[in-house]
């Protein structure tokens, strides 16, 4: 039996669906959107038809239901791995021969990953913190700031868009800002101490990259304390340190540069 062809979701329908993904992107959820970008002959759903796939799984709206739906979503995973739009043909002929229906059409698809922006969270916001937190947001990403004394945090323009600037305990400072699959920890701070303190909720969070600035002699000296106090080698192993590219840097802003260009190698190596 041959399926009707449902016209394009418009009006009220069409909106709604454009409001859930706009919310899901403030809420920095990771989405994939499926649009019905071109039909021939009998299918489903015609051009303009649109889905959106969490990251669970989960859906809303639909291009055509059944076998078809099921094999984009597979796929809206594996483009929410790895961050790059897709286009997807299907014949919709003959399921003996594999095709995910029986309408008698085909139907091209794309589908576009909806990834949270990138956040650079920023601890220890001393003369290189300020040099990172201004060269990051120069560079498109989000930027979180944090510092334990006050008054390096107001030093900072918190009117920028795209930066959140806080201070307090690096607890309060993690739950105001919370770290996520996206986010890239750059710790410009001060002393061995301070490092030890802070670090052991930042090895527990799902940050996709942490680095530490400083010696060698200085990660080998924290790394042990935080060895002895119980954490394991698995997660000291996610530290990069000393952070920064070798470039001879020496200024804060060229100390910048070498650090958020192995922040962007981490994330371009992340995604191959």
């Amino acid at each position: 039996m041959v399926e009707p062809l449902v016209p394009v979701p418009s009006g009220a329908a069409g909106v709604a669906l454009l409001d859930e993904l706009r919310a899901a992107i403030a809420a920095r959820r990771p989405i994939a959107l499926a649009t019905i970008v071109d039909t021939d002959r009998s299918v489903p759903r015609g051009p303009g038809s649109k889905m959106l796939v969490y990251a669970d799984g989960t859906t809303s709206g639909t291009v055509g239901g059944g076998e078809m739906e099921a094999r984009i979503v597979a796929e809206a995973s594996e483009a929410l791995s790895d961050g790059r739009p897709r286009r997807l043909n299907y014949s919709l002929v003959d399921a003996a021969a594999g095709d995910p229906g029986v309408c008698g059409g085909s139907v091209e698809i794309f589908l576009e990953p909806h990834m949270p922006q990138a956040t650079v969270y920023v601890i220890g916001i001393g003369h290189v913190g300020q040099a990172v937190v201004e060269l990051a947001r120069w560079l498109g990403y989000r930027v979180v700031a944090w510092d334990d004394r006050e008054e390096l945090a107001s030093s900072i323009d918190s009117s920028i868009a795209g930066v959140e600037v806080l201070t307090g305990p690096i607890t309060s400072a993690l739950e105001a800002a919370p770290i996520d699959e996206q986010t890239l920890v750059v710790m410009t701070t001060r002393n061995v101490g301070l490092d030890v303190e802070i670090l052991p909720p930042l090895l527990a969070s799902s940050a996709s990259f942490i680095g530490i600035m400083g010696s060698t002699r200085r990660w080998e000296i924290t790394r042990q304390k935080l060895s002895d106090a119980g954490e394991t080698a698995a997660n000291l192993d996610r530290v990069h340190s000393p952070i920064g590219l070798d470039i001879e840097a020496e200024t804060p802003t060229e100390i910048a540069v070498s650090i958020l260009a192995e922040v962007i190698a981490s994330q371009r190596a992340s995604t191959e």
